[in-house]
């Protein structure tokens, strides 16, 4: 399969590395240029590309940027993508450490995926924003491991979404629905299910027990 990464950070990165060694076609691209992926072309035979690219015919695309970077990203970012592709948002807003205050997070009470979703133009799917970039690499499991770790999935595509969860049942994790894109707040930074290396059942419980109410580490 044809999958886009944009962003080749932990997480773009460890993805670029599993995808590849599955057999996927990926191409990746950065904010700083494709001369400036050589290194992770040559460890993982992935295709370096500029951004405006990365989505080209691609079946799934990665978007993992800070959040305080999705408004600057080319516009028609995704326009080349093939027709129902699946878009995997792995942002997490962060006002305090990173992205500052985000007025249509804060005042319009957006979930981050949300708000993200409207600046691309397209639906996404809500994945692997609260997974350890190491997880990647180091926890993939069987299915049926007693040890095999679940990771909570939202969108409101389902067609995409179930082609997400079978990308990281691919991958060597367990998935959990997590509803559509408004509820995603379930799974945003300072709810249980954040960072929480668990079961299928484990996921649900935490799942189940977040508040909408954000912690105020995570308000700008």
């Amino acid at each position: 399969m044809k999958i886009g990464i944009i962003g080749a950070g932990n997480i773009g990165g460890n993805l670029t590395r599993r995808l590849t060694a599955l057999g996927h076609d990926v191409l990746v691209a950065n904010s700083r240029g494709p001369e400036t992926l050589k290194e992770l072309a040559e460890e993982t035979g992935a295709t370096p590309v500029r951004a405006e690219e990365a989505a080209e015919g691609a079946e799934v695309v990665v978007v993992t940027v800070p959040l305080k970077a999705v408004p600057d990203l080319p516009a028609g970012l995704l326009a080349g993508a093939a027709e129902g592709a699946a878009v995997i948002d792995t942002g997490n807003y962060y006002p305090q450490q990173r992205d500052g205050r985000i007025a249509g997070i804060e005042e319009e009470g957006l979930t981050e995926s949300r708000w993200t979703e409207r600046h691309l133009g397209r639906p996404v799917i809500k994945a692997f924003n609260g997974t350890f970039a190491q997880d990647i690499l180091d926890r993939p499991r069987p299915a049926g491991d007693p040890g095999r770790m679940a990771l909570p999935v939202a969108g409101d595509d389902e067609p995409a979404k179930a082609r997400v969860r079978a990308l990281i049942d691919e991958l060597g994790f367990d998935t959990v629905d997590a509803g559509g894109i408004d509820d995603s707040w379930h799974q945003q930074p300072g709810t249980p299910v954040y960072g929480l290396r668990g079961d299928v059942a484990a996921v649900r419980k935490a799942l189940a027990e977040a508040s909408p109410e954000r912690p105020a580490d995570f308000r700008g």
